[in-house]
């Protein structure tokens, strides 16, 4: 088969269908669970099952045009349902399990809020998801009502409807780490013109050999972008075999994760950053005993600010097994372009930069001496805006007056675009800034979305998305300082929270990735304040603040105004997983940031018997309705 297909008018299910026609013993989806058995699911057999199921949901209602929500785990049913809902024309909605089972309340709560802002037609979830579901459905209640996956085996296989590629394939939620997630309305030609270019940057590297398509592994949510778009449709492109596992799976046991990718060969697999510092962490020797990883070639790491200790630490804990210089990639994208922006050169070994922290924070990202790096020419010809310049810091050095001499801070390239992509850094009024000038990320590209949907607010003007980010460009390399509504500004300064916060991770006591730096302008002036997690927020408690403020002001040289010790899980968090910090001081300031309740059977029952009469108040709330038509239309 042709490895690297034109897109053409192609939609999704097109690339089902040509995928069908695959391989059946090399091409299609493994699913693994707990025991590390494997199901395998030939594409030809996928395509049939998505016939058969949107036979079903058909006969169960589902029409062109209206959203399906998807709430389900890592299952055969999950892709199956969502593909047959685009094999009709339909639009699927992924939306996330309750994973907190602390923080039930606020899921229910923003959980009926992206329901009502899609308008939801109908929502399939499984038995065990479904019985903690009854509060959200009692706070919006869709038209079709509430139904079992397992239900849609067995339909009539109904033939693909007449879909175009600007139709809408999909709406998947932005992560909202600032604000309540907006739904990102992205059509089958931006899905597809994603997974094609990182299809692409795939047989960059591995060109197919035998008629073989490079392996994916996957333990990413389905309902996150990185997940879904960033495997799932590479491999139905490529088409390629795909091993998924469940993320839960995953968190107990990491190295189930590695153990995947050697033994089914895998060469691509993608996570965030702090997957790679789990495994650094937790995995051990006899967990990989007789593991060879030299066939993972494409390290993906991306959806999250990236750590170059974190990085070399994965690279030397695991070499003995095989694994690659080369193989990490940091990545950058985001909902708003479907995902992918701009990946590391396939085969180089990544990048990473120290600059002057005091020159950072007046935006000017002046590279400190002796941080030279791999030179990295990928992607030339998708524009390289802010190539090198010849004078460098020398040139900024009246700008750059009052930098700190002695503090300098350590930035991961995120590489540069991909083909077709466009990336320019611009200042708040909209003017293109120079190299190694900080400004706002805007991107443009063929899966740039065209606007959110239900909504006229949009960050995309003339083709160019705004992307809510801060960064700058050197050498070509872009890297992401952070999100512009996360920025602290203080004292005339502006610092990347993130950078505090990674600051205190070695601190005994302090939970790693549990903590949170916001600014906060009250009648006292400007305060820095950082919140932290601790594993025991009693012990030795003035002791830890302190030796937090040291940490930070040693590696960022900022003065926290106060620490805030908190219990495990309180810290606000989006659905994958980033922490929400203006959500953090907001309830703090409203005496409201709680850790979130204890999980038990107690609770868990109680909560069930609160789903069953949500599920009541749901079904007699229809009736009512159906008595007010019936008696509307006598």
């Amino acid at each position: 088969m042709n490895p690297t297909p034109a897109l053409g008018g192609a939609t999704l299910p097109d690339a089902i269908e040509r995928a069908a026609s695959a391989d059946p013993a090399l091409y299609g989806f493994r699913f693994l669970d707990r025991d590390e058995k494997a199901t395998w699911l030939p594409f030809g057999d996928f395509a049939a099952r998505v016939a058969a199921t949107a036979g079903a949901l058909w006969d169960e209602g589902v029409r062109a045009g209206d959203r399906v929500a998807l709430i389900l785990p890592t299952c055969p049913e999950f892709i199956e349902i969502f593909f047959a809902a685009q094999w009709l024309g339909a639009i699927p909605v992924a939306l996330y399990p309750p994973v907190r089972l602390g923080r039930l309340d606020e899921y229910h709560e923003r959980t009926a809020a992206m329901l009502r802002a899609v308008g939801a037609s109908v929502l399939y979830t499984d038995a065990r998801i479904g019985r903690i579901l009854g509060e959200t459905v009692a706070r919006y209640r869709p038209r079709l009502g509430v139904r079992q996956a397992a239900g849609l085996r067995g339909g009539v296989p109904r033939g693909p409807g007449a879909v175009s590629p600007d139709a809408i394939a999909m709406v998947q939620f932005s992560s909202g780490t600032t604000v309540d997630p907006k739904p990102v309305a992205l059509t089958h030609a931006q899905m597809l013109a994603n997974g094609a270019r990182i299809t692409e940057a795939i047989f960059t590297l591995l060109p197919p050999s035998q008629g073989n398509f490079p392996g994916g592994v996957s333990w990413l949510p389905l309902y996150h972008d990185m997940g879904l778009i960033g495997c799932l449709v590479p491999a139905l492109w490529g088409p390629g075999p795909l091993t998924l596992i469940s993320p839960e799976l995953f968190v107990a046991r990491p190295a189930i994760w590695l153990r995947a990718i050697a033994r089914y060969r895998g060469t691509t697999s993608p996570a965030p950053n702090f997957a790679y510092a789990l495994c650094a962490d937790r995995v051990r020797d006899q967990d990989l005993e007789g593991c060879d990883l030299s066939c993972w070639r494409m390290a993906l790491n991306g959806a999250e600010p990236m750590s170059a200790a974190t990085l070399r630490a994965f690279e030397k804990r695991f070499e003995k097994f095989g694994f690659r210089r080369d193989a990490l990639m940091p990545v950058y994208g985001l909902s708003e372009a479907t995902l992918a922006v701009t990946f590391t050169r396939p085969g180089t070994r990544w990048r990473s930069r120290r600059f002057d922290a005091g020159a950072l924070a007046r935006g000017i990202a002046k590279r400190c001496p002796g941080a030279a790096g791999e030179e990295d020419d990928w992607g030339a010809a998708a524009g390289r805006a802010g190539a090198a310049d010849d004078n460098n810091c020398e040139t900024n050095a009246d700008e750059a007056a009052g930098a700190s001499a002695d503090t300098s801070s350590e930035w991961v390239s995120s590489g540069v675009p991909l083909p077709g992509f466009t990336v320019e850094i611009r200042d708040e009024d909209g003017n293109v800034l120079g190299p190694q000038r900080v400004g706002r990320i805007l991107a443009r590209g063929p899966s740039v979305m065209q606007g959110y949907y239900g909504r006229s607010d949009s960050p995309v003007r003339d083709g160019w998305l705004d992307t809510g980010d801060l960064g700058f460009v050197d050498e070509g390399q872009l890297y992401v300082t952070g999100r512009a509504k996360d920025v602290l500004v203080l004292r005339g300064q502006n610092q990347a929270p993130h950078e505090l916060e990674r600051a205190v991770d070695g601190v005994p006591g302090v939970r790693v990735g549990c903590a949170a730096a916001v600014a906060d302008v009250g009648a006292g002036g400007e305060r820095l304040l950082l919140f932290v997690e601790v594993r025991d927020v009693h012990a030795a408690a003035g002791d830890l603040a302190e030796a937090c403020r040291e940490a930070v002001l040693g590696a960022c040289g900022m003065a926290v105004d106060e620490v805030v010790a908190l219990p495990p899980g309180t810290l606000p968090r989006t659905s994958s997983g980033k922490i929400r910090r203006g959500e953090t001081l907001r309830l703090w300031k409203a005496a409201a940031l709680a850790p979130p309740d204890a999980v038990n059977a107690l609770m868990l029952g109680a909560a069930m018997l609160r789903s069953q009469a949500g599920y009541a108040r749901s079904a007699l709330g229809q009736l009512r309705r159906r008595w007010r038509r019936s008696g509307e239309a006598a």
